[in-house]
């Protein structure tokens, strides 16, 4: 199985591109993982936020392929502990998923379209995070998932 992390737009700021590296270079001991940025928006100004999200929805649509199986990180999302995420993983992979495809949407969300084409929507908290500190977290889950379901010491309950 391989798995992508979709996001909108560019991390920006050093220490938490240096955070993501740390983690998708451990991951590459695991799976095959690739992390995909969709360029963000301009002149956004003058979009009202639904049609900024249906643009965004555009960009995310040409990224995506037929047999994508996309999960979307959305604050409605289910919450899973560590574990339980790990689990949802596994079953994945076990299930045949060929691409399990992580999506984080733009400033206001998904667009109604993304919504109907997902299998799927987790949440990593009820807080609100930036979309920059989203991407960390979510790599580190992902590493965490792992070494969960290969016993390794990492993950303490």
């Amino acid at each position: 199985m391989k798995i992508t992390f979709l996001v909108v737009g560019k991390t920006e700021d050093s220490y938490i591109n240096e955070g993501i590296n740390k983690y998708l270079k451990r991951l590459k001991h695991y799976v095959k993982f690739e992390l995909v940025e969709i360029p963000e928006l301009k002149n956004t100004k003058n979009l009202r936020e639904d049609q900024q999200k249906a643009k965004e929805a555009e960009l995310i649509l040409k990224a995506l392929s037929q047999s994508d199986h996309v999960i979307l990180l959305d604050e409605k999302g289910d919450e899973l502990t560590s574990s339980q995420f790990a689990q949802f993983v596994n079953k994945k992979m076990i299930g045949g998923i060929q691409n399990l495809v992580f999506i984080v949407g733009g400033p206001y969300g998904f667009d109604e379209s993304i919504y109907k084409l997902a299998q799927g929507k987790t949440s990593l908290s009820r807080m609100t995070f930036s979309h920059q500190m989203v991407r960390l977290f979510f790599v580190e889950q992902l590493y965490r998932t792992f070494t969960i379901l290969k016993g390794e010491p990492y993950h303490h309950e």
